[in-house]
């Protein structure tokens, strides 16, 4: 059964709205930070999975709009983000990509270990490497076919998407409880008194948004995401390509640094109401994005691989969280930015981009903004990341 568009979308609205309603009212999920999407998506993948258990009767959804509103978020982000931010994101930046790209050749040797463990093709546990986890699911469907036709890896398709399906939500798990447990073990002081890149403060009042605050913000973003569309065309002229949510980045951070001079005072003045504007839209954008992307998980995919892929992927998700708390956490500065930053790595390393954001904004409303780490993460993990991880994919196949 395919429930269509709208009616999806719809759906996801209704799950977004629960998960709020639950993660301000249940103490677990506050505390540790659980991204209010996660809650109503992973309730919805759940009660598909177990239709099809029951039943037979496989749910599918139609999620055209998901990746859209995942070119306003980013927009958002860029808009929101000054130069002097991003310059100041450049060694941290470069420290997190050597430190993900680290983690990426021992997800592929612990993979090849568990299969041979398992008796399975060697080269097949790079499924349940960076390929699937780092990579996400666009990887994964474009290195399967590869390993079934030139490895004879029969079943890599199944692996691939019953490791991405199992580390997207690990992902979206783990990262409040480890900002929560640096915070406290490190004594770190929350980053209140700033406004938050994404969303509002779990602890502040909200602003009092007016109508020219947010139809100013849907301008801006939606000029950002067409400017966006642009950069990315240009780009690909010289054959190198780019994902397009990172070009929209890229395009907003130079409306937000460019533009406000431009114009009057007026208008200037204008411009500076606009972040609470930006910062709701982009939240909401955010939330229905990954509220649809678990929405979208097919559970039942796990059967057959389940015995291999549960003893693996618990031994990644262990080494994830041990290197971010023992390694990433240190070389990120110690700091609170760190935290958020170590927050968002089980993103990077096991779930997605979106993953990764939904995780550090969960805890900057929690416990303050962090304007770098919004800046760094994105940049790592949707731009760096997937070029250095095609090198790496393709250095252990051969």
């Amino acid at each position: 059964m395919q429930v269509d568009a709208f009616l999806s979308f719809t759906i996801a609205v209704i799950l977004l709205i629960i998960g709020k309603i639950l993660s301000m009212n249940v103490a677990f999920l506050r505390k540790y930070s659980v991204p209010e999407p996660v809650v109503g998506g992973l309730v919805c993948a759940a009660l598909v999975a177990g239709v099809y258990a029951i039943l037979g009767e496989k749910i599918t959804f139609e999620l055209g709009m998901r990746d859209f509103l995942l070119l306003i978020f980013f927009a958002g982000i860029g808009l929101k983000a000054d130069v002097g931010s991003l310059l100041s994101g450049g060694k941290p930046l470069l420290i997190l990509l050597l430190l993900a790209i680290v983690f990426m050749l021992l997800q592929n040797a612990m993979g090849m270990v568990m299969a041979s463990w398992f008796g399975l093709e060697a080269k097949a546990g790079l499924m349940t490497g960076s390929i699937s986890l780092t990579g996400g699911i666009g990887t994964t469907l474009a290195w399967a076919p590869l390993f079934t036709d030139r490895l004879g890896i029969e079943n890599a398709m199944e692996l691939g998407v019953a490791s991405n399906t199992v580390g997207l939500i690990a992902a979206c798990v783990i990262g409040g409880p480890i900002a929560a447990f640096l915070m406290s073990r490190h004594r770190i002081a929350p980053a209140h008194g700033s406004d938050l890149d994404i969303g509002v403060s779990n602890d502040r009042p909200q602003s009092r948004l007016d109508y020219f605050c947010v139809l100013w913000a849907i301008l801006a973003l939606n000029i950002a995401i067409i400017l966006g569309f642009g950069i990315s065309q240009l780009i690909a002229l010289s054959g190198f390509t780019v994902p397009t949510f990172v070009s929209c980045l890229f395009a907003g951070i130079l409306i937000r640094n460019v533009v406000p001079y431009t114009l009057s005072a007026a208008i200037q003045r204008i411009w500076l109401g606009v972040d609470d504007g930006l910062a709701l839209v982009s939240d909401l954008s955010l939330g229905l994005f990954l509220t649809m992307a678990l929405m979208g998980l097919q559970l039942w995919q796990l059967n057959g691989v389940f015995t291999f892929i549960a003893c693996t992927l618990a031994i990644q998700i262990a080494l994830t969280v041990i290197y971010t708390v023992t390694i990433v956490f240190r070389l990120m500065g110690r700091d609170y930015e760190a935290v958020v930053m170590s927050a968002g790595f089980g993103g990077i390393t096991l779930g997605s981009t979106a993953t990764a954001i939904a995780n550090m904004t969960a805890v900057t409303q929690q416990y303050g903004a962090a304007h770098r780490a919004f800046i760094v993460v994105p940049l790592v993990c949707g731009f760096f990341i997937d070029i250095v991880n095609a090198f790496i994919i393709s250095a252990f196949v051969g």
